[in-house]
C-alpha cells in the first residue's frame, strides 16, 4: 500500500512539470537555426559586455534641502589680476550687517598684466570648456567623478622673467566671512576704518592711472577641489575707459559632494554680469572698481555618486540572456513549448487534483451512507 501511495505521489508530482523534456531522437537540426543560434549567441555576448559597463559606470544623485547651518564662516578663494598697481588699488568686502571683513587673508604680488604664449594657450582651453559646459549642463558630472585625475585648473607660471616692469597687481588669498549677503569690491585706493563705514584713499591717485582691466583666474566659495571649473575661472575683461566699473552679481548655493574620490564641504554658484561706464554728467553713477555682490541661498544640494547594485546587474543580465533565448525559440520554430502553454499545462493540472479529491469526497460520503 505504501509503495503504490508513493507511485501516485511521484506521478502527481510528475504531472506538475512545467519543464516537459524532449527525446532526442525527435530533435532535429538546421542550418537556418544554427544561423539563428550563432547570431543570438553574439548578441548575448555583445548585449552582456555593454551590460557590464554600465554596471561598472555611476551617475550623480542630487538631493536638496534647507540649509541648516547658519553660524559657520563662509570661505571665499580669490586669484584676481587687475592692470594697475598694487599701491594704487585695494580690496575688502562688505557685508549685509555693515561689518567690514579686512584684506588680511589678501596678498598683493606685482605682476605682468599680459600673459605668456603658454599662458594664453592655457586660458583658451579654459574658455572652450567654459562654453562646452554653458551648453551642456551633463559635463558638470564628468568633472566631479574625474576629480584629481585631470589637469591642474590653476594659471600655470611663467616660465621665463620678462625685461618689462610689473603694471599690474595680482590680489591672491582666502577670506573668512559671515554667511550672509555681502560686496566684495575692488577699487583705487587702500582701504580704511572709520565709525561711519569704510573709506578707500584714492586722493593721491592719478586719475590717469585708473585702469579696472582685470582677469579671474580663480574666484570659489568654500573649500578648494581641484578639477572643478567654476564659471568665472578664465574670466578676463579689457577696457580703455578710466571710468569703467564692473559688477558681477552671485547666488551661493552650498554643496555636499560625495563621491568614491573625494567627500568635500564646497558652494556652486551662478553669476550674472553687469558692466558701464561711470558718467556723472549723463546720469550714470557710482565708483569705478570690480564688485562681486554674493548673496547665498536657503537651499543645500547634495550630490552623491551613485553605483547599481550587483544584484540589479544579475537580474539585467538574465533579463538579456533569457529574453534572446526566448525570442529566437520562437522564431526557428522551435518545439520548446510558449510560456504560455506552462500557464495552461499549471491550469489544467489543478482542475484534475481538484476534481479527484472532489470525486474522492462524494465515496466516502455515499460509502457513509450505505453503511448506515
Amino acid at each position: 500500500m505504501r509503495r503504490l501511495s508513493r507511485r501516485k505521489a511521484l506521478s502527481l508530482v510528475k504531472e506538475l512539470d512545467a519543464f516537459p523534456k524532449v527525446s532526442d531522437s525527435y530533435v532535429v537540426t538546421s542550418t537556418s537555426g544554427g544561423t539563428v543560434s550563432l547570431i543570438a549567441f553574439s548578441t548575448m555576448a555583445l548585449l552582456s559586455v555593454l551590460e557590464f559597463f554600465v554596471y561598472q559606470d555611476t551617475w550623480m544623485k542630487y538631493e536638496y534641502e534647507v540649509d541648516k547651518d547658519f553660524s559657520s564662516k563662509l570661505r571665499i578663494n580669490v586669484d584676481i589680476t587687475v592692470a594697475m598697481r598694487c599701491q594704487h588699488v585695494g580690496a575688502d568686502i562688505l557685508d549685509l550687517a555693515e561689518t567690514m571683513i579686512t584684506s588680511g587673508g589678501l596678498q598683493y604680488e606685482p605682476v605682468v598684466f599680459e600673459l605668456t604664449p603658454k599662458q594664453r594657450e592655457w586660458q583658451s582651453t579654459l574658455h572652450r570648456i567654459q562654453n562646452r559646459l554653458r551648453e551642456e549642463h551633463a559635463l558638470q558630472e564628468v568633472l566631479y567623478k574625474s576629480l584629481l585625475k585631470g589637469a591642474p585648473t590653476a594659471l600655470p607660471p611663467r616660465e621665463a622673467v620678462f625685461m618689462q616692469s610689473p603694471d599690474a597687481c595680482r590680489i591672491h588669498g582666502d577670506i573668512y566671512v559671515n554667511k550672509v549677503a555681502g560686496n566684495l569690491h575692488i577699487t583705487v585706493g587702500k582701504p580704511i576704518h572709520h565709525p561711519q563705514g569704510h573709506a578707500h584713499i584714492a586722493a593721491f591717485v592719478s586719475h590717469e592711472s585708473y585702469n579696472f582691466s582685470h582677469r579671474i583666474d580663480r574666484l570659489c566659495f568654500g573649500e578648494e577641489i581641484p578639477g572643478i571649473i567654476n564659471p568665472l575661472d578664465g574670466t578676463e575683461k579689457i577696457t580703455y575707459d578710466n571710468n569703467q566699473m564692473y559688477q558681477y552679481f552671485i547666488t551661493v548655493v552650498p554643496t555636499k559632494l560625495k563621491t568614491y574620490k573625494i567627500t568635500a564641504d564646497t558652494h556652486q554658484f551662478s553669476v550674472t554680469e553687469r558692466e558701464r561706464v561711470i558718467n556723472h554728467t549723463a546720469g550714470s553713477h557710482g565708483v569705478s572698481g570690480i564688485f562681486f555682490k554674493y548673496d547665498t541661498s536657503s537651499l543645500m544640494v547634495t550630490v552623491s555618486e551613485q553605483h547599481m547594485p550587483l544584484w540589479q546587474f544579475l537580474v539585467r543580465l538574465c533579463g538579456i540572456i533569457g529574453g534572446i533565448y526566448s525570442t529566437t525559440g520562437e522564431t526557428v520554430g522551435t518545439e520548446q513549448p510558449h510560456p504560455l502553454s506552462h500557464c495552461c499545462r499549471f491550469s489544467v493540472t489543478y482542475l484534475l487534483i481538484f476534481k479527484r479529491f472532489h470525486l474522492l469526497l462524494i465515496h466516502k460520503d455515499l460509502s457513509k451512507e450505505i453503511k448506515i
